[in-house]
This record gives C-alpha cells, sequence and structure tokens, in this order.
C-alpha cells in the first residue's frame, strides 16, 4: 500500500468514520494543530511560483539529481 494522508477531525472519543474504510494495519498518526505555512515557507512557495512562470523549471530526472547531489546519495 504506498502512502496517502489525510486530515481528520476526531472529537477524541468516537473512532472517525474516515478509519473505518482502512484495511488491517500499522498506521501512523501525527496531529496537526495548525496546517498554515510559516512564513518562510510562504516565501518559497511564491519563490518556486515565480520560477515556474519564469519557465526555470526542470523535469523529474534532473530534480532527482539534483536531490541526489544536494543528499551526497
Amino acid at each position: 500500500m504506498g502512502r496517502r494522508a489525510m486530515i481528520l477531525d476526531w472529537n477524541g472519543k468516537d473512532l472517525p468514520s474516515e478509519l473505518h474504510d482502512l484495511p488491517a494495519g500499522r498506521y501512523l498518526v501525527e496531529a496537526v494543530d495548525d496546517v498554515s505555512l510559516t512564513e518562510d515557507e510562504d516565501r518559497g512557495v511564491e519563490h518556486a511560483l515565480e520560477q515556474y512562470r519564469n519557465g526555470a523549471t526542470v523535469d523529474a530526472a534532473q530534480a532527482r539529481q539534483i536531490f541526489d547531489s544536494l543528499l551526497k546519495r
């Protein structure tokens, strides 16, 4: 099963209906109190969108090479 994320609301008592359809297995549950971006993250998104608008993009293979070199893989 591939990873997928969902955001659900829980009243602290009853099992949310979104979980009833999941197959048996192990799951990671993480509380999300604030889903808004930080100012730095927001600036990063704006910068990326501006680069996209200016045509400064790379394909997936190039992106993998860039990330692999940065992560020294």
